[in-house]
């Protein structure tokens, strides 16, 4: 009989992190649902994984910023699901105001940069180290996923700190697809576009009408269910030999034309 893959997503309680959980609940894997505050929507998540047919689901609590809860985090995974073998890291927060970068404060920076990009290197580096530091055979069906943004590459003045915080997260997901590969463990980098979550539903008519006039080639929004089937792929070993890869999922917005 073989052993359950076990996956941590962070930020899994709703939009894309949530989407993600669901497809990977389906593909098999025993799912970790890490969220941040809102309990009930972990519950619904989790609701939602058992429904697709995930051999077991957690939900547990955990603010990745802070080592200490990361830590705990981890031993209570271990604890209930076993090691971790598939690490999406999706968890992220905007702006709490958009500013202006000549008036954006230096506390929304840290706040960022402490949420969007050190909580993910180093919650890949917790996890990392018991992978490296284990008895397995090189890569054992183990992979990582940074779910960063077009914004690592595409400038928006009111929100630079966002920015900043996403294309860190591209550097870091380079620096951990070539640590790793020696160990045939993949790393990937999952870039969308202009996605349909709640976080942009504040400036959905807006963006109804620049993808109609051809912000986005293909004409429609991002949904979740498109990184979804990208990290389907990666926890199938599709990718298995395309660590360090940039995946874009913006229906061609990052496609330079004349």
């Amino acid at each position: 009989m073989s052993k359950l893959r076990t996956a941590l997503v962070s930020g899994a309680s709703r939009g894309i992190g949530r989407a993600i959980a669901v497809r990977l609940a389906a593909d098999g894997f025993q799912v970790a649902i890490n969220y941040h505050s809102n309990d009930e929507a972990a519950s619904e998540a989790c609701r939602l994984c058992e429904k697709a047919g995930s051999p077991k689901v957690i939900s547990v609590r955990a603010d990745i910023s802070v080592e200490s809860e990361v830590i705990a985090m981890l031993e209570e995974i271990e604890t209930r699901l076993g090691v971790v073998d598939l690490l999406v890291n999706n968890a992220g927060r905007a702006p709490r105001e958009r500013n202006d970068i000549l008036s954006a404060s230096r506390e929304s920076f840290n706040e960022l940069l402490s949420i969007n990009l050190a909580g993910p290197y180093f919650l890949t580096q917790k996890i990392a180290q018991r992978w490296v530091s284990s008895s397995d055979e090189p890569g054992a069906g183990r992979a990582v996923a940074f779910v960063s943004s077009i914004s690592a590459e595409t400038v928006s003045l009111n929100r630079g700190e966002y920015c900043v915080s996403k294309a860190g997260i591209a550097m870091a997901s380079k620096l951990w697809a070539a640590r790793l590969a020696p160990h045939q463990i993949p790393v990937i980098e999952i870039r969308p576009g202009i996605m349909k979550t709640d976080m942009t539903s504040a400036v959905q008519d807006v963006y109804d009408q620049r993808i109609a006039d051809g912000l986005v080639p293909q004409r429609r929004w991002g949904m979740p269910e498109d990184i979804a089937r990208i990290t389907s792929a990666l926890g199938r070993g599709d990718f298995d030999f395309c660590s360090g890869a940039v995946i874009y999922a913006d229906g061609g917005f990052h496609i330079s034309q004349l």
